[in-house]
């Protein structure tokens, strides 16, 4: 597995580089395999450079990332995307940005968010092939993590959502 790059824009935002491409299939992401993938992330955490806040993977997040309503609607290249930033899970946190809080609502998470939801941005890049041949630029995605707080104040990542392509230049690669 390749280390994941935290880059800069030409605006100093950071940007989480995927360095490949593993989830091909845009127009059917066999997402049991995203889950299985997912899996090897369960029990780690990360933190948020920005607030300070540890989140935790817990043993839900990958149903829920490959199995959420969201993902269900999401087709062709934005499940793509969503499929292969599963690989940067970790600095998809780290890098994320622009907290915000809303209680929970829904009697069905009153344990897992008894404590609210907090959403961050974060964004990632995708290598762009031409002809199966890897080129040097990346397409640039913003997406909204969405984090559970329960009960007893722990962090846990629940999905990855609102996933919209730049429409910005590409990224080229840094030397």
């Amino acid at each position: 597995m390749k280390k994941m790059e935290i880059m800069q824009d030409e605006y100093g935002s950071k940007v989480v580089v995927i360095p490949d491409i593993i989830f091909a299939n845009k127009q059917n992401i066999d997402w049991d395999e995203v889950e299985l993938y997912l899996e090897q992330y369960v029990g780690e955490n990360a933190v948020v450079a920005d607030s300070g806040d540890t989140i935790l993977l817990g043993k839900d997040f990958p149903d829920e990332f490959a199995g959420s309503k969201y993902t269900r609607k999401t087709k062709g290249a934005r499940a793509k995307a969503k499929a292969n930033a599963a690989q940067g899970v970790r600095e998809l946190i780290e890098i994320a940005t622009n907290k915000i809080f809303r209680e929970n609502h829904k009697e069905k998470h009153s344990v897992d968010a008894g404590n609210g939801w907090y959403y961050y941005v974060t964004r990632f890049a995708l290598p762009i092939y031409e002809n199966e041949k890897r080129t040097e630029q990346y397409n640039v995605y913003t997406a909204c993590l969405v984090v559970n707080c329960t009960l007893r104040g722990k962090m846990y990542l629940y999905d990855l959502v609102d996933i919209k392509k730049e429409a910005s230049n590409p990224l080229k690669t840094i030397q």
